[in-house]
């Protein structure tokens, strides 16, 4: 409502008394009073409404901002985080800060803390024996040397395993070996012919010192290992012989011809000598019988790298191994005479099928075992 004081009415005219002018004066003044009053209630009712709008939207910021973190789909988180890129405008409530962007992503229900174990670093396997197990059986499953596995478990007549005993595995190639009092990560790494730092970096010994302690087990990566001895009896070789499968006769019982080197055991020549192969592949079925093709001394037994399970006998500047068995029944330092029973052919090491990799050096210089003359 609009009230106005009308020039012709502020002006006094003939005939009009004084009282009425001031009665309409009045009136006007009451009105213009009604209309103020009137307005300044409007107006406190429009700061109450636009108050209550702002409190709303404040009391929301926490919700709209847990909402935002948790968008639905992909394209809504996009759109979410390019909208809280958009610098607020001025005089606005500023929304846009309230969702800035996470630094070093965002951490998300659901996921379980795990564990993660060092790549380099694996489990001991605890085995439990069974009567048909052998070490050289272990040791071509478990990809580790039958040394490895009789030092960690004590044993010391691999001919004999006790079938129910439960024994442990190593990780790797190398030694399980019980630290002693007296023991130092130096004396040690001198025992097995290793570098200290493989020790302690295998082992965490540097950051965790308390590992190499009198009665703790760690392991030596790559320790040299004693040697087997296989002692076996007259019963336990002729048991062998009987129980070897599908022995095929072999030549080198009978006297060789031209001179040469008879062969170790009865097969077939798979890979010749040459100069990428140091010696003759002679495949024969698992478990044949392998003789000394000379008269000479035990020089070595074991496992090796890629060879396997092999024996070594040496005549003076001659030397004659074989490779890949399953088997051996003499020990280093005995004597053997050509045609002797040495091994059993197998499937030891890197192989893809039962044979024997036939080496021989003479003066330390591989030669081809087909043309050497004893």
């Amino acid at each position: 409502m609009r009230a106005s004081i009308r020039l012709s009415t502020a002006t006094p005219s003939p005939g009009r008394s004084i009282q009425s002018l001031a009665r309409e004066a009045g009136g006007s003044i009451e009105r213009l009073a009604d209309a103020a009053s009137f307005l300044q209630v409007r107006s406190h009712a429009a700061a109450i409404v636009v108050n209550l709008i702002v409190a709303a939207i404040v009391a929301s910021l926490p919700f709209l901002a847990g909402t935002s973190s948790r968008p639905a789909t992909l394209a809504a988180g996009a759109l979410m985080a390019d909208a809280a890129k958009v610098a607020p405008v001025d005089g606005a409530p500023d929304v846009a800060r309230a969702q800035g962007e996470a630094r070093g992503g965002t951490i998300t229900a659901g996921r379980d803390p795990v564990t993660v174990r060092a790549e380099d670093v694996r489990p001991i396997t605890q085995y439990k024996l069974s009567p048909t197990d052998t070490l050289g059986t272990l040791a071509n499953f478990f990809h580790v040397s039958p040394e490895a596995i009789a030092f960690a478990n004590g044993i010391t007549d691999p001919m004999h395993l006790q079938a129910g005993r439960q024994i442990m595995i190593p990780p790797l190639e190398g030694a399980l070996y019980t630290v002693a009092a007296g023991d130092t990560v130096a004396s040690v790494a001198a025992r097995f012919k290793v570098e200290r730092d493989a020790i302690e970096a295998y082992n965490r010994l540097i950051h965790e010192p308390e590992h190499f302690a009198p009665g703790q087990l760690i392991f030596v990566p790559g320790a040299t290992l004693p040697g087997l001895v296989y002692q076996t009896s007259d019963q336990d070789q002729e048991l062998e012989r009987s129980t070897v499968i599908a022995r095929a006769p072999t030549p080198a019982l009978a006297t060789p011809r031209g001179g040469t080197l008879a062969w170790p055991v009865g097969g077939v020549i798979t890979q010749s000598f040459w100069s990428g192969h140091t010696g003759v592949d002679l495949a024969a079925p698992y478990g044949s019988a392998l003789v000394s093709s000379i008269d000479g001394v035990v020089s070595a037994t074991g496992w090796v790298a890629i060879g396997g399970l092999r024996v070594c006998i040496r005549a003076g500047a001659l030397e004659e191994c074989y490779y890949h068995t399953s088997a051996v029944y003499v020990s280093a330092g005995q004597y053997v005479s050509a045609g002797q029973v040495v091994a059993a052919i197998g499937m030891t090491g890197v192989t893809t099928g039962p044979h024997v990799h036939w080496e021989t050096t003479l003066n330390g210089t591989f030669v081809n075992p087909l043309a050497v003359v004893p």
